[in-house]
């Protein structure tokens, strides 16, 4: 499904260099559920950015479907990324003068192709049935997040890549918005990459992989 080979990056601050990544091999079955584990600063967001296509390596390639990401142009890149990725992120990124049908719907709108059915469906996948015209104000932060799950849903696509989903929930809403993505993915036969530093959410996926220091490590 997605493969990385030889991933680096490296931010410049003045005349220092900063290497976030030191040279990542990476390799995820369709369908197949991956933790990436590790401490704060350790590269987990940096590494799940690069395989999105939401920044440029310094060097190495990522294969999605066997096309690498970075060899398309910013708009052919784009269009990838609306059709067979969706992102789901710490912070929720909704748009608060916009009820959760609306923000659900927000990724069609690139499409040209905005079918309210289908975010309708959506949001009683997620329990929000009851909740669609709410503003993300009127919600709490565990149906905020199930908002963004929906509108990450809403392209159907091949990838769901998770960026810390439940690190601003508390823990029974945490564990409820995981057990969510499990389902999803078991549902839908999405590929399902999850970065965390809870060793218990990492503990519930296929694969674990630790990242450290920019390096993947075997502890």
């Amino acid at each position: 499904m997605i493969e990385a080979a030889g991933l680096r990056k490296v931010y410049l601050n003045g005349a220092k260099q900063l290497e976030v990544l030191k040279g990542i091999d990476l390799k995820v079955e369709r369908a197949e559920t991956l933790a990436l584990l590790g401490p704060s600063g350790a590269g987990k967001s940096t590494l799940l950015h690069l395989l999105g296509g939401l920044d440029n390596p310094t060097s190495g390639s990522v294969m999605l479907d066997g096309k690498d990401i970075f060899t398309l142009s910013d708009d052919e890149r784009a269009r990838l990324r609306n059709s067979k990725i969706g992102f789901v992120f710490q912070f929720y990124h909704l748009l608060p003068e916009f009820d959760a049908l609306e923000n659900v719907l927000l990724p069609t709108f690139m499409k040209g192709k905005v079918c309210r059915e289908k975010g309708l469906e959506l949001l009683k996948a997620v329990g929000l049935q009851d909740r669609m015209y709410h503003r993300p104000g009127q919600l709490s932060g565990g149906e905020q997040q199930r908002v963004a799950i929906a509108r990450s849903l809403v392209n159907d696509p091949e990838l769901l890549l998770c960026d810390e989903p439940t690190g601003n929930l508390d823990t029974d809403t945490g564990k409820s918005i995981i057990d969510l993505l499990w389902e999803l993915n078991k549902e839908r036969k999405m590929t399902l990459i999850i970065v965390t530093h809870d060793t218990g959410i990492a503990g519930q996926a296929r694969k674990v992989i630790n990242i450290r220091d920019g390096k993947l490590t075997n502890n």
